[in-house]
């Protein structure tokens, strides 16, 4: 047994204090990578909303066949109205992770009559997870006011 641990020691030994082979050194070779399809419009929408005074100097940091459409893109983007271009991003990137936590949060927070009609413009897939809200058909129509507040908090709270 005394060997093989002192066999064992002396080839991590070597394997630390040997010298490594000198390797030739590489050439450049000259690669062609594929064309990727990139989602143009995503990352145009992504850089106008993020970095609209840059965002053509950014584009046209793509390759220029890209480069191109992607301007195109976001020519259309900042012809949108603000409220607009938001939708769209949050159609596209869909819903926080968290929106079901900030949901919960957001009926623990707010007064009885706003959690009654938050909970009645609710899309059913979360409207599931709080059955203990489960709230009957309303007798009279809400206040406008009530409801855009409602519908707002909701689009913050998920988006």
């Amino acid at each position: 047994m005394e060997a093989t641990r002192v066999g064992r020691a002396l080839l991590k030994a070597r394997k630390f204090f040997h010298a490594p082979e000198e390797k030739p050194p590489a050439t450049m070779v000259d690669l062609t990578l594929p064309a990727l399809s990139l989602p143009l419009e995503r990352i145009a929408l992504v850089v106008c909303v993020l970095a609209r005074e840059r965002a053509p100097e950014l584009l046209e940091g793509l390759v220029d066949a890209e480069a191109g459409r992607a301007l195109r893109h976001l020519e259309r983007f900042a012809a949108m109205p603000s409220a607009l271009r938001q939708a769209k991003v949050a159609v596209e990137f869909g819903e926080r992770a968290d929106s079901a936590n900030r949901l919960t949060a957001l009926l623990d927070a707010v007064p009885d009559a706003l959690r009654r009609e938050v909970f009645r413009r609710l899309p059913p897939y979360h409207r599931s997870r709080f059955p203990q809200l489960d709230v009957e058909a309303p007798t009279e129509e809400p206040a406008q006011v009530l409801v855009a507040l409602a519908e707002r908090r909701i689009r913050e709270a998920t988006r």
